[in-house]
């Protein structure tokens, strides 16, 4: 089974290319690279974590679209927050985007990102071709 890169290397405010594909498919799944609060232009968007959590959500639908699956086929997500005390914040807003019945299973934890952000989440979505 040959591996499908999606997307190219995302560039970033410094214009540096960064060393990743925004998503790989291996058959029927869907790896996306974890995705942080970054706008078009690959600026960190400015506001607190309900903000940057926002930004976040529609950067994974945008990356999953490459693949043709939505939030709806994500069954694991790896959440890393800046400041554990932004956990129920961001828990309100992370809830919105799935449905009570189908919430993925998730880890989370506390880090220091590699970029100034407060929140980095990556996922994996099973969505058969």
């Amino acid at each position: 089974m040959p591996l499908e890169y999606l997307g190219g290397s995302p560039t970033a405010s410094d214009r540096q290319i960064r060393p990743f594909s925004p998503a790989v498919r291996a058959g029927d799944f869907i790896y996306v690279s974890g995705q942080v609060p970054a706008d078009s232009n690959g600026e960190i968007v400015v506001g607190g974590i309900e903000a940057q959590t926002r930004q976040v959500m529609e950067n994974l639908k945008t990356v999953l679209a490459l693949a043709g699956a939505t939030l709806d086929d994500v069954c694991k997500s790896t959440v890393w927050l800046q400041d554990a005390r932004d956990f129920g914040a961001f828990n309100r807003i992370y809830m919105s985007y799935f449905s009570a019945e189908g919430r993925p299973a998730r880890s989370t934890t506390e880090a220091r990102l590699m970029v100034d952000a407060k929140v980095e989440i990556d996922v994996v979505a099973y969505k058969p071709k």
